[in-house]
């Protein structure tokens, strides 16, 4: 029961971190008709009124400010669509750090002179580039038919294992998206916030509707991205289940044990009786042997099933499919309240299933006992 729960909460936990380390745990912009989900924005000014209220919600750790647009990456090898993510130099980069598997951040240049580009992994292999290659970038113009060409470093790889982002996505900065769009210097496509708890998303975004003006909406992440979502919600149902069987199990097992204590014990039972001992003395016997087996199952469960969630996080020898469930190795999440809880129901349980077993005491008489003594 520990390993399940701490290998689909670790499950869970790496997904859903993956996804938001990217976009945030809900996006701010301005009601605009033609914006839906990921994708190119209409551009709108930066709003101070909207930034504090944003950054004055104790629940928001970071907030970005973004825009996207589509694009091609080519080299002499091979060309490559993508979807361009802007951001600015006070981005919280930390966010990315650890999907970074080459090369480094990139490097801001108000001029644009030497701009510099964040590429998967994928989309790396698929182009044939490495850090520090020069590759181009295509953008269509839809006020000519002669595609805008510009100049990029790559300055660093990516990988997520989501292959929504890495078959998609490239980062540079915003300036440049800016630019291509004749945007004025201080015009995004709008915000991304990052919470300190991804679980209070939906009372957050309740609490920031209320509060930015009316024109303006904000959006949770696990409502642009319900697919992935949805199914690590259908992890909790799995979890549910193996934990009734467990359950199921763990009771069976403990009353097969008892009876069969009872039964080696009939002619012990037989002669406490003869002496004068009561059904319920004889109980009590038989209650402390099994609440010491029960004890020391509880213990030795725990330390081996936290020894096993050490091991994997420290060796990760349950791998994944990473292209199926989005990361490489079973990650591993001990929350301790819920090790606790699984302590506590598994005791009370046992405790209580204790006394069915030990009823059998009361059916056994001395001179059938001891017939053959």
């Amino acid at each position: 029961m520990i390993l399940s729960f701490a290998f689909v909460e670790g499950f869970q936990y790496t997904v859903s971190a993956k996804v938001f380390s990217f976009w945030g745990h809900l996006r701010v912009q301005q009601q605009q008709s033609s914006s839906s989900g990921i994708g190119e924005e209409m551009p709108i000014a930066k709003n101070d009124t909207v930034l504090n209220i944003l950054r004055s919600n104790k629940a928001v750790k970071y907030v970005d400010a973004f825009a996207t647009k589509a694009a091609m990456l080519k080299t002499n090898e091979s060309i490559e669509g993508v979807l361009l993510k802007g951001v600015e130099r006070n981005f919280s980069k930390e966010r990315l750090a650890s999907f970074m598997v080459e090369g480094n951040w990139l490097k801001f240049d108000d001029s644009l002179q030497n701009n510099g580009i964040l590429i998967s992994q994928y989309t790396a292999k698929r182009i044939n580039a490495k850090t520090g290659d020069k590759i181009l970038i295509y953008f269509v113009d839809n006020a000519s038919t002669v595609p805008r060409v510009r100049p990029v470093t790559v300055n660093g790889i990516y990988k997520t294992g989501i292959e929504e982002y890495d078959k998609l996505l490239a980062i540079v900065d915003i300036n440049l998206i800016r630019k291509l769009n004749d945007w004025d210097s201080n015009e995004i496509g709008g915000y991304e916030l990052t919470l300190n708890d991804y679980r209070k998303d939906y009372a957050v975004n309740n609490e920031l509707l209320d509060a930015i003006p009316v024109q303006w909406f904000s959006t949770p992440m696990r409502e642009i991205y319900p697919n992935i979502f949805d199914w690590l919600a259908l992890q909790n149902t799995n979890k549910t289940v193996i934990l009734v069987i467990m359950c199921i199990v763990a009771v069976i097992n403990l009353i097969s044990c008892l009876i069969i204590l009872v039964l080696e014990r009939s002619k012990m039972i037989g002669l406490l009786k003869a002496t004068g001992a009561t059904n319920g003395q004889i109980q009590v016997i038989f209650w402390n042997q099994a609440l010491i087996i029960a004890l020391v199952g509880i213990v030795a469960g725990t330390a081996l099933g936290l020894g096993i969630c050490w091991l994997q996080n420290t060796f990760h020898f349950v791998h994944l499919d990473e292209t199926a469930y989005y990361v490489s190795y079973a990650p591993v999440r001990v929350i301790w309240w819920q090790v606790i809880m699984i302590n506590v129901i598994t005791f009370l349980v046992s405790f209580v299933i204790l006394f069915i077993p030990s009823l059998l005491v009361k059916k056994i008489t001395p001179v059938k006992a001891l017939r053959f003594e």
